[in-house]
């Protein structure tokens, strides 16, 4: 199984414990260090999720009705839509609440939290903004407009990274942390805005087709196909998530370890 850990897996602990103690200078090496623990990254939730996303592709492509105006481009939607799920309304949510919890009760397991939906949010968005020009140049003729619903979605994107890169500039962790937090805060509330573009703004992005005020727009048969593709998307983003999480967690146990 492949494993994610911190760059060193011991950390030593101790490094004077054999002063005042002759017999102590001829320990074996590693003797007094501590291990710690790997995070394996293909476990079996993140098998589970990586296998429904596959078995979400082939029905997308091979067993769904290809639409009759937009033709086979169309299926980027089953990619498209449940990533903008993942990553903006899930990551960016996860982002906000950790983030205000943080400030609140400072818990350190809430800084990870929002460290590790910021990072594999911006995963996910990144690829709503892949598709999202492949996807237009088929139907708009044209790989970029630079209308409310693409722009917003940019310029969140451009938060969450200037989020991680705040992260990586400041050394103290408590100043890292707080700062940090309040910057997520006010990061995610720009996803209500992105949400409602299409409905306050006239653009070429098309509105709701599945979750709207009567019933979605797509048959039976694509309908599903959404469905399962939501699904797989969110479960792998989970998957993701907490794989991020414990590593953030072993990378902080190390660093207070050398720090004694």
């Amino acid at each position: 199984m492949a494993s994610a850990s911190p760059s060193s897996p011991h950390v030593g602990a101790g490094a004077g414990s054999g002063a005042g103690s002759g017999a102590g200078s001829g320990a074996a090496p590693g003797a007094g260090s501590v291990a710690l623990p790997t995070v394996r990254t293909i476990d079996g939730f993140m098998a589970v999720a990586l296998l429904l996303v596959a078995a979400t592709v082939v029905r997308a492509i091979w067993f769904t009705p290809v639409d009759a105006m937009l033709g086979a481009a169309q299926k980027i939607f089953y990619v498209h839509v449940p990533a903008a799920i993942a990553g903006l309304y899930i990551a960016c949510g996860l982002l906000a609440v950790a983030s205000i919890g943080y400030l609140w009760i400072r818990d350190e397991r809430l800084d990870r939290l929002a460290e590790a939906s910021a990072e594999v949010g911006l995963l996910f968005m990144g690829v709503v903004l892949v598709t999202g020009p492949v996807w237009a140049r088929t139907s708009w003729g044209t790989w970029w407009v630079w209308e409310a619903r693409i722009t917003s979605t940019v310029f969140l994107w451009l938060l969450v990274l200037g989020y991680l890169v705040l992260r990586g500039a400041v050394e103290s962790p408590e100043s890292r942390a707080r700062l940090s937090a309040v910057m997520g805060s006010l990061a995610a509330l720009l996803v209500p805005f992105v949400h409602l573009t299409v409905r306050l703004f006239r653009g070429m992005h098309p509105g709701p087709v599945v979750l709207k005020p009567d019933k979605p727009s797509l048959p039976p048969e694509m309908l599903t196909t959404f469905g399962l593709a939501s699904v797989a998307f969110i479960l792998l983003f989970f998957a993701l998530l907490r794989v991020r999480f414990r590593w953030a967690g072993l990378r902080n146990a190390r660093a207070e370890m050398e720090a004694v």
